[in-house]
């Protein structure tokens, strides 16, 4: 089936909706919306998507026990895992790790993908306020790249209080991604770990917009360089969710590196309308960067996950 790889693509299955409610936690406030399989595929049919890479979105499964959290990730996982093995055209999944147990999130990302053989892992943007580049990941990184696993990073709530009437998804999630962005390369992770493929939500929230304004962390962390912060920016990977729009196109497109644009629909949090119209100025865009960018539907998914070649 010839169509787009949409990289941004939830799962809320029946077990994991019911850990969500006993815990008392949401998506940053943001409402649970319902989801299938069944749902997933239509909606993938409707907007021409051949293969969806699904992915546990914010709050993770987390929800306060070390635990009960290994539990739950690895039913998640092996969930995930049998509907790729049932339609494995039609899904791939990141595999969920129950961080902050750093011990339990290294374990369960050797288990996922050296057995369940998933297409990489997705890490929230913080856990419990510990960002990217934080040491205490040391062990997670060093065992991904060993792995030259794929690492879609999806954005969290941030340790500060919400603003009235507006959920932590519409204006926090955004931030949230740039500020990891930034201390992961300020930190170094990529030096130590050259071939790390990570790929930032949303357009990587702001990144595209302020990068050269960060390169100035330089001056704050001693062993880097401003060429070198930006360097490391230009590493990532971004996905379109929410995030083609006339104003925002433009940006991205002048920054990342060519290939490093994947399609994303971010179902079933977004709402129908939403989407299709992020697909209409996607599909039609052809300002500034386009010809840079032919491959956004499928062709730069492809490279990083060489099973979805036709």
């Amino acid at each position: 089936m010839n169509g787009r790889i949409d990289v941004h693509q939830h799962l809320i299955p029946s077990h994991y909706q019911e850990a969500l409610e006993n815990s008392g936690q949401t998506a940053g406030g943001w409402p649970m919306p319902s989801w299938s399989p069944g749902a997933a595929l239509a909606m993938m049919d409707e907007a021409g998507i051949a293969t969806g890479v699904l992915s546990i979105s914010a709050p993770g499964v987390h929800f306060g026990d070390d635990a009960a959290a290994r539990d739950l990730a690895r039913a998640t996982n092996d969930f995930q895992a049998e509907l790729v093995k049932d339609a494995p055209g039609r899904f791939g999944h990141f595999a969920v790790l129950p961080l902050p147990d750093f011990d339990g999130a290294v374990a369960e990302a050797v288990r996922a993908l050296d057995e369940l053989h998933a297409d990489g892992v997705v890490l929230l943007s913080n856990a419990r306020g510990h960002y990217l580049g934080h040491p205490a990941y040391e062990p997670l990184w060093t065992e991904l790249a060993a792995r030259d696993a794929v690492v879609f990073v999806h954005p969290a709530e941030p340790p500060i209080a919400r603003l009235d009437g507006l959920p932590s998804p519409l204006l926090d999630f955004p931030f949230d991604t740039t500020r990891t962005a930034l201390d992961l390369v300020a930190h170094g992770v990529f030096d130590r770990h050259p071939g790390l493929r990570i790929i930032l939500s949303h357009a990587g929230g702001f990144l595209p917009f302020a990068a050269h304004r960060f390169t100035g962390a330089a001056m704050f962390n001693p062993g880097t360089t401003p060429d070198g912060i930006m360097a490391g920016l230009r590493k990532f990977y971004f996905d379109t969710a929410l995030s083609a729009s006339p104003t925002a196109l433009p940006s991205l497109f002048a920054f990342a590196a060519p290939g490093h644009v994947l399609y994303g629909s971010d179902f079933p949090f977004a709402p129908k309308e939403w989407r299709t119209e992020f697909d209409r100025y996607l599909t039609a865009y052809d300002g500034p960067g386009a010809e840079r960018f032919p491959d956004v539907g499928r062709a730069a998914a492809e490279a990083l996950f060489p099973r979805f070649r036709e």
